[in-house]
């Protein structure tokens, strides 16, 4: 928000010269948008770090100077939105968005390694990255490490087989805030380069664990829970409308379903830390479509259809929203072969 700085779910539609928003009541958008952002003259940043708790913005600046910070739902489609928006401010230059396609492709290389493993090693005492102190024009760092060492760490502990995969893994930590640039060098090229060269595999280049990482690992409880539940292969994600089991209102929420373990867990998305608000296993649940016609049993308030239903194994029920008939049978069929 411009006035209040606070997060809200809006639906946005990209058009050839500028992007529309609008506001969600129900599950469903209302017929005028909220507001529009002219792309003539825009310039975006992807990924943008302003935001600690919010790896997945993308910011898009006027040409009057006015700031939009715009957060999706997973890696993969801000990467989308970032490419469509890059084309439609440079329409004109083809071989731009060739490049862009290029380079969304490339980070997809390792998505079957869980970052939350690769960190918990990193941070391992005895055969993690050697963390060390440095000096750069007069600023003093403490427990830093530099661009090639992290790329020679992570070939050497088998998680990349080339330099190129480990920078573009390196380069993942960055994006999902485990790792930040410090100092001038590292720092410029995160805001000035190519997507494809913001992570540098320099000995010059400084970077040190992000302070959420930080957090993370200092309790090692938490940690342990953090992996068993949050590093799971993402299987699908996205905002659906969830029944509150207390006050039975409707609230729109971020799913992500994992496997391996498989759990689903929901975010609030107008929350600073982006932390799951609640979730659970998905091992013995049952899954199913209700019917649109009429209210059924345990359903309250406003409810536009497209209705499902979650059954814990512990017999707590979920009443979720989706926005379509379709979305709804693609996430039932999502879950059903993790239950």
């Amino acid at each position: 928000g411009h006035i209040v700085r606070n997060w809200k779910v809006r639906w946005f539609v990209l058009l050839q010269d500028k992007l529309l928003y609008y506001k969600i009541e129900g599950g469903k958008k209302e017929p005028f948008p909220k507001g529009r952002i002219i792309l003539d003259g825009c310039t975006i940043t992807c990924p943008c770090l302003e935001y600690e708790n919010r790896p997945l913005l993308i910011k898009l600046k006027t040409k009057t100077n006015t700031d939009y910070f715009l957060e999706c739902c997973s890696r993969e489609e801000r990467d989308s939105w970032a490419l469509d928006i890059t084309g439609a401010i440079h329409a004109g230059h083809p071989v731009q968005v060739q490049e862009l396609h290029k380079m969304k492709n490339s980070f997809r290389l390792l998505e079957n390694i869980s970052l939350h493993q690769i960190v918990e090693k990193m941070c391992d005492n005895s055969t993690g990255i050697k963390l060390t102190r440095n000096l750069e024009q007069g600023n003093r760092y403490k427990e830093t490490f530099t661009g090639s060492a992290l790329v020679d760490w992570l070939i050497s502990n088998n998680f990349a087989v080339s330099r190129f995969e480990a920078v573009t893994l390196a380069s993942m930590l960055m994006e999902e805030n485990f790792v930040k640039p410090v100092g001038t060098r590292s720092t410029e090229a995160m805001r000035y380069s190519d997507l494809s060269e913001q992570f540098l595999d320099d000995s010059t280049a400084l970077y040190m664990f992000a302070e959420s990482s930080n957090k993370n690992i200092s309790s090692k409880g938490e940690l342990q829970f953090n992996i068993v539940e949050l590093s799971g292969t993402i299987v699908k994600q996205g905002f659906l409308v969830k029944q509150g089991h207390k006050r039975k209102n409707w609230k729109v929420r971020k799913f992500v379903l994992r496997a391996d373990p498989a759990f689903l867990h929901y975010y609030d998305p107008t929350k600073e830390e982006n932390k799951p608000v609640g979730g659970f296993s998905l091992r013995g649940c049952l899954v199913s479509a209700l019917e649109d016609n009429g209210v059924p049993a345990g359903v309250k308030g406003n409810v536009q259809g497209n209705l499902f239903k979650i059954i814990t194994k512990n017999d707590v029920h979920y009443y979720i929203q989706a926005s379509s008939k379709v979305e709804r049978t693609e996430w039932i069929e999502a879950i059903k072969p993790l239950t």
